[in-house]
C-alpha cells in the first residue's frame, strides 16, 4: 500500500479504512495506557491524531518518537470522539523513520517570525509557513491556468544578460574572473571583461520584459514567470534581492488593454486562492488579523477604479491629509500616497495611469502632450503598488530620442531597437512581483516570509 495523504483522508476517508500515514510528530501525550500523537504531513493545514495502545508490538517506536520525529503509521481510520477533529487513526503498527532529539527547535510554543527566518530549513513544518507555501503553490498554478486559457505562450527568458532592462543600474554582476587574483586590465586601467566568460560584462537579469517584447512581436501574446534579481541595498519589509516576476506582453494592444488584462488577472488569482485554500486563508485571518477572506472575495468581484496621474495628484493635494512626502506634480508616489488612494479615496484597487515621463522607464510610450507616458500602476489596499505596466514605445525615432535623453547605452540593445525597424506594432505589458502579491493575499507583513529562502542584503543562507 502507498501512503495516504492526510488531506485526502480528511476529505473522503471512510470509517474502518486501512491506511498508511507518514508525517512528522507535532505533539505527543500519554493517558491511561495510550499515547496520542498529533501528526502533520504537509498536505494540508490540518493534523491527524494517531492513537497507539501500549500493548502494540511496535510501541517502542512510539516512545522514541518525540516532537519533530518522522514516523510511519499503519492503522485504521476511525471517527474521532475528540472535539475539533472528525477522524483519528488507531495504530496497528508504528515505524520510527527518523528521530528528532531534544535540540529540535520547533517545540510546542509560539515562535517569532524573526526566529523562524533563522531556521528556514525547518520553518515549512510550522502552520504559518506550511500555509504560505501551499498558497504559493496554488497561486503559481493559477498564473499558468489564467494565461494558458487565454492563449498566451509561456516564454522562458534568460537569467543572464548583458543589458540593463530597467535603466536603474542596480544589477548583480556575474563573472568567472579570479577575484582573488590579478584581474586583467584595459589600457584605461579598468577591468577587461573582454577576457571574461562571455567576452563582455554580464549580469543577473532585473526583468524579462525586453526579451518578452521580441517574443510577443512574433507569437502575439506571451508571459514570463521566473526569478529576477535587484541589487538594491534596501533592508525593508517590501524588498528582496531575488524574487519571482510575472510579465505578460501583448502585441497589437494599448494601455487600456493592459489595464483590462491586469484587472482580470488579479481577480482570477483572488478567486482561485479563496476557493482552493480556505483553511490556509482562515488561518492567516485568525492568527495575523491583517486580512479578511471576505474582503478578498469582494475584491475579486468588484470593478477596479481608474484615474490619471494628474487627477490622483489633485486628489492627494486637496485631501487635507499631511503626508510625510509633499505632494506635487512630477513626483513619484510613495507608499503613503498609494495606500491613501486605494484605502481611503477609492476603498478598492485603483489604476493610476499617464505618469510624468521623467519618472518612468525609457521604453514607455510617449503621449501626445509631450509630458507623460502611457504607463500604469495598480494600487491595492494595505500594499500600495502591486502591478506596474505600460504601452511600449513602438516608434523608432521616439524610442531613440528617449534612450538618448535617459543616457541608456545602446551597445547591448541594438536588437531591441531592431524591433522598431522590422514590422513594428503597438504592444503593451506589465509586471507583477509574485511575493508582493503573496503579501497582499495572506496579510503577512514581511516579504521575507513569502518564499523558502529569502535573499536580502547581508543574507544568503540556505
Amino acid at each position: 500500500m502507498k501512503r495516504d495523504k492526510i488531506s485526502k483522508l480528511l476529505g473522503c476517508g471512510e470509517d474502518g479504512q486501512e491506511v498508511i500515514v507518514c508525517g512528522w510528530v507535532r505533539t505527543k501525550r500519554k493517558s491511561k495506557g495510550f499515547s496520542f500523537l498529533v501528526v502533520n504531513d504537509g498536505s494540508c493545514q490540518e493534523v491527524l491524531q494517531v492513537v497507539a495502545d501500549e500493548s502494540l508490538a511496535t510501541y517502542s517506536a512510539v516512545e522514541s518518537a518525540g516532537t519533530g520525529a518522522a514516523i510511519k503509521v499503519v492503522g485504521k481510520l476511525k471517527a474521532s470522539p475528540a472535539k475539533g477533529q472528525s477522524w483519528e487513526v488507531q495504530a496497528l503498527e508504528v515505524v520510527l523513520l527518523g528521530e528528532a532529539d531534544a535540540t529540535y527547535p520547533l517545540q510546542k510554543k509560539g515562535h517569532s517570525l524573526e526566529f523562524l527566518r533563522e531556521i528556514a530549513h525547518l520553518r515549512p513544518r510550522t502552520n504559518t509557513f506550511g500555509a504560505m507555501f501551499r498558497v504559493r503553490n496554488t497561486l503559481s498554478m493559477a498564473v499558468h491556468n489564467f494565461f494558458q486559457s487565454r492563449g498566451f505562450v509561456w516564454a522562458h527568458t534568460p537569467i543572464l544578460t548583458a543589458a540593463d532592462g530597467e535603466g536603474a543600474g542596480e544589477m548583480f554582476s556575474v563573472t568567472t574572473l579570479d577575484l582573488e587574483g590579478s584581474l586583467p586590465k584595459t589600457d584605461k586601467k579598468q577591468t577587461d571583461f573582454a577576457q571574461d566568460f562571455f567576452g563582455k560584462r554580464a549580469y543577473l537579469c532585473v526583468t524579462g520584459q525586453l526579451e518578452g517584447e521580441f517574443m510577443a512581436q512574433s507569437l502575439g501574446d506571451i508571459y514570463t514567470f521566473g526569478p529576477t534579481f535587484r541589487a538594491e541595498n534596501s533592508n525593508t519589509y517590501r524588498h528582496l534581492a531575488e524574487f519571482w516576476m510575472i510579465e505578460p506582453e501583448m502585441a497589437f494592444a494599448d494601455l487600456a488593454d493592459d489595464m483590462d488584462l491586469a484587472e482580470d488577472f488579479l481577480k482570477c488569482l483572488l478567486r482561485d486562492v479563496v476557493n482552493k485554500c480556505p483553511a490556509e486563508l482562515e488561518f492567516f485571518e485568525k492568527m495575523y488579523k491583517n486580512i479578511k477572506v471576505q474582503e478578498l472575495d469582494d475584491l475579486a468581484n468588484c470593478s477596479f477604479a481608474r484615474v490619471s496621474y494628474s487627477e490622483a495628484v489633485e486628489i492627494l493635494s486637496k485631501s487635507g491629509k499631511k503626508f510625510e512626502h509633499p505632494v506635487n506634480w512630477g513626483m513619484d508616489f510613495n507608499s503613503e500616497h498609494e495606500r491613501f488612494l486605494s484605502e481611503e479615496t477609492f476603498k478598492k484597487p485603483v489604476f493610476v495611469y499617464d505618469f510624468p515621463k521623467d519618472i518612468k522607464a525609457f521604453y514607455m510610450r510617449c503621449n501626445d502632450d509631450g509630458k507623460t507616458v502611457a504607463g500604469m500602476d495598480l494600487l491595492v489596499p494595505k500594499i500600495g503598488e502591486l502591478i506596474g505596466g505600460s504601452q511600449r514605445e513602438e516608434r523608432l525615432d521616439l524610442l531613440l530620442k528617449r534612450m538618448e535623453e535617459m543616457k541608456i547605452p545602446m551597445d547591448n540593445l541594438e536588437w531591441y531597437i531592431d524591433l522598431r525597424r522590422y514590422g513594428t506594432a503597438p504592444h503593451a505589458g506589465f509586471g507583477l512581483g509574485f511575493e508582493r502579491a503573496l503579501l497582499f493575499i495572506t496579510g503577512m507583513q514581511n516579504i521575507r516570509d513569502t518564499l523558502p529562502c529569502p535573499r536580502f542584503p547581508g543574507h544568503i543562507e540556505f
